[in-house]
């Protein structure tokens, strides 16, 4: 596939430590070698350089690189859309019927009240954290190209995680603005100018960029604890966005390539422990500050009131008896005047208060597959095999097997299992309504100001000022 000059302006706002654009370009690869060894070299366990570097000198040592690549997933993890702080999982659920919210903050209100306007701080900060990073993943990428210091082996395996890191970030942004910049260069002057694509080409890129991941990268977890991206990762994305693209055929044999490497985590309690079975991919705390998840930080209701989130009724209900993940996913506190009771999301238990690292946050896990699987699966005709990977979901959580047989009743059950299997984790209840175009007609009934337009974010104004070539803005904003 030609890639176009589809390259994105990366706001030079963002990047406090320089100047100018110029000069952030020639010292990125300083900028975030710095920022990894100051504050990530132990989310990933690797040594920091000992001495001064320039960014022609990165890319001849792989421990340098590595080193790289640590402070990209160190601020996935602490900014932006991945992270458990203020990221999809919180955001996207309380847009979606996840979560009710109770705080104060004006721009979280509008995404809880549907309002969200063009300047919402969070829209701009996904944006611009997103392309920040992907413009780091471009400028690896380009290193890589041109060092011979490397050895091929290790240059496969940071090329595919560079490459992984863009298609993700795309993923992302594609499902929550719609048309959007796919960037794969550092020139500034191309991402100055650039236009957006069409979402169908977006996809096409992300799928190429995988596929080039995937032949990369090896199965080994380096890290042994699956907080390093690998080729399992990888596919699992691409299995993702094969569903997304409706190519149900690779979607299924994608996600059994998975499902044939890894295992279910059998006890529910333990599916979200640092050890899980079922982990593909998990960011470790930083083990100083913060111990265990900002997911269980946030969402875990210690006190009424003073709770910013809680569960929305609709997810309540949608559990059906003995479910084992509603007794052991969903928590309750109630006020101290016993008149108020509310349920929050529990998966994560441990706070920040404890003193061991008990959990990780995690981003790719194997029930995803097994529901990937099943709803390629009865695109595809076959029932059997279908309600095979719904029931394996539905059985470890102490539930029957579903009495599904129609593929529009299994697709029906397929979401209504994805709700209940994933909820706040990282907006897939948000995509699914939006993939499968009943977001209105779920939404519509809960949330007052919804309107048919929401089911796309608004481009930041302040990017489209600084570009007007990312117009128009999207509809009904």
């Amino acid at each position: 596939m030609k890639l176009k000059n589809n390259s994105k302006h990366l706001k030079e706002s963002q990047c406090d430590f320089f100047e100018n654009t110029i000069r952030f370009i020639k010292h990125l690869c300083l900028y975030v070698l710095v920022l990894g060894v100051a504050a990530c070299t132990d989310f990933v366990e690797v040594d920091p350089p000992k001495n001064n570097l320039i960014s022609e000198t990165v890319f001849d040592d792989p421990a340098t690189v590595e080193s790289t690549l640590a402070n990209i997933y160190y601020n996935m993890r602490e900014q932006g859309m991945v992270s458990g702080n203020f990221g999809l999982s919180v955001l996207m659920g309380i847009y979606s019927d996840e979560l009710d919210y109770y705080g104060f903050d004006t721009n979280y209100i509008e995404f809880y009240k549907h309002t969200v306007s063009t300047n919402n701080a969070n829209v701009l900060s996904w944006w611009s954290s997103a392309y920040n990073l992907i413009y780091a993943s471009n400028d690896i990428i380009k290193g890589l190209d041109n060092t011979v210091a490397i050895s091929l082996e290790d240059q496969d395996q940071f090329k595919g995680q560079a490459l992984f890191i863009r298609a993700y970030l795309h993923s992302l942004l594609v499902n929550l603005y719609g048309d959007i910049p796919y960037i794969t260069t550092t020139d500034y002057l191309e991402n100055n100018t650039v236009n957006r694509m069409a979402v169908n080409t977006v996809y096409d890129l992300i799928i190429t960029d995988l596929i080039n991941a995937v032949n990369l990268l090896n199965s080994v977890d380096t890290s042994g604890e699956h907080v390093v991206p690998n080729q399992e990762v990888a596919k699992a994305l691409l299995a993702r966005m094969y569903l997304y693209t409706e190519n149900w055929e690779l979607a299924e044999a994608t996600a059994d390539d998975i499902i044939s490497a890894y295992s279910l985590e059998p006890d529910v309690n333990a599916v979200f422990l640092k050890n899980s079975t079922e982990t593909l991919w998990q960011f470790k705390p930083d083990g100083i500050s913060n111990m265990n998840t900002y997911e269980a930080n946030q969402l875990v209701i210690r006190f009424i009131p003073g709770q910013s989130y809680a569960l929305n009724n609709s997810l309540l209900e949608a559990f059906e008896p003995s479910d084992l993940r509603r007794l052991n996913w969903v928590g309750s506190t109630t006020s101290n005047d016993g008149l108020t009771t509310l349920h929050y999301a529990y998966k994560y238990k441990a706070i920040f208060s404890e003193t061991a690292s008990l959990e990780y946050s995690i981003i790719f896990r194997l029930a995803e597959q097994y529901l990937i699987r099943s709803e390629a699966r009865a695109h595809l005709g076959n029932t059997s095999g279908a309600q095979e990977d719904l029931n394996a979901i539905r059985n470890r959580a102490g539930l029957g097997n579903t009495t599904a047989t129609t593929k529009n009743d299994l697709l029906e059950a397929i979401l209504q299992e994805r709700y209940v299997e994933l909820f706040t984790e990282h907006g897939h209840r948000w995509f699914d309504l939006k993939r499968m175009d009943v977001a209105n007609d779920v939404l519509s009934p809960l949330k007052t100001n919804w309107q048919t337009t929401d089911v796309l974010l608004p481009i930041p104004e302040t990017e489209i000022d600084i570009n007007p070539n990312l117009k128009p803005q999207n509809l009904g904003y």
